[in-house]
């Protein structure tokens, strides 16, 4: 099986002919059992009491972000700052205003969520992360907890955590039925609980609310909302010179 955290990884690898064509209606939710969204990472006590997206362009605020170009933390990290800014009721010429200023608070992109997070706590560059909310448990585990606290913004962007059967693989196993049976498991209440406890929001509802007290409620948006889909959105904006590559400039 196949578990990630974009569904154009997968289309990849359906075009590819590794996983089925169809692979988003094999399974619930677009074979989607689980979701997470982008938030903020702060220093512990919020020193710059930063509170939503806005905070983020203020001059005194540096912001550490994955490269959009190298990372889906990235991806997603700039499709929340783009997607908020319409969600309020702005225009994409606003949007990319203010991802446009948001990027020239970043001192340097990180490769990928591991190295944003090392800049972030390691090094201790920046005032605010930008990553997945699910980050917050691995940061816990892995440098202490008490580190960094989470701030949840008024709006983000729902990021789907998409699985599929890599099809060429089970048929040279016979393995399609083990496989399927663990995908099958993560919808279930067990494989639901078990998510919430790695702060990745579970799809079923009686067990998101059972947790609402880390998910906390914010004003939530589909990639497809805004942008189409994904893969639309990685043509307009990430591709070669795309709408990042006009408004992001290393080093300015």
């Amino acid at each position: 099986v196949v578990t990630m955290n974009t569904t154009t990884d997968i289309d990849f690898l359906a075009d590819k002919g590794v996983v089925a064509k169809d692979w988003r209606s094999k399974f619930p939710n677009g074979a989607s059992p689980t979701t997470s969204t982008m938030l903020f990472l702060v220093r512990n006590g919020n020193p710059k009491n930063i509170k939503d997206w806005d905070d983020l362009i203020r001059p005194d605020v540096k912001v550490v972000v994955v490269n959009p170009k190298t990372g889906g933390n990235g991806r997603m990290a700039y499709l929340a700052a783009w997607g908020q800014v319409r969600a309020k009721g702005g225009t994409d010429a606003q949007a990319a205003e203010f991802v446009s200023k948001l990027y020239k608070n970043v001192p340097a992109l990180a490769r990928g969520g591991r190295d944003a997070t090392g800049m972030f706590l390691q090094r201790n560059l920046g005032d605010v992360l930008v990553t997945f909310e699910s980050e917050v448990v691995s940061v816990e585990n892995e440098f202490g907890k008490g580190k960094v606290d989470a701030v949840h913004p008024s709006a983000s962007i729902v990021t789907e955590n998409p699985v599929a059967i890599v099809e060429r693989t089970v048929q040279k196993k016979g393995t399609a039925a083990e496989a399927k049976a663990y995908l099958d498991f993560l919808y279930s209440p067990e494989g639901q609980e078990i998510a919430a406890k790695h702060n990745i929001r579970p799809r079923n509802e009686s067990i998101l609310k059972a947790h609402a007290n880390v998910f906390k409620p914010i004003k939530l948006f589909t990639v497809d909302q805004y942008f189409g889909s994904l893969a639309e959105a990685q043509k307009v904006h990430f591709n070669d010179g795309g709408q990042f590559d006009k408004l992001y400039t290393p080093g300015k």
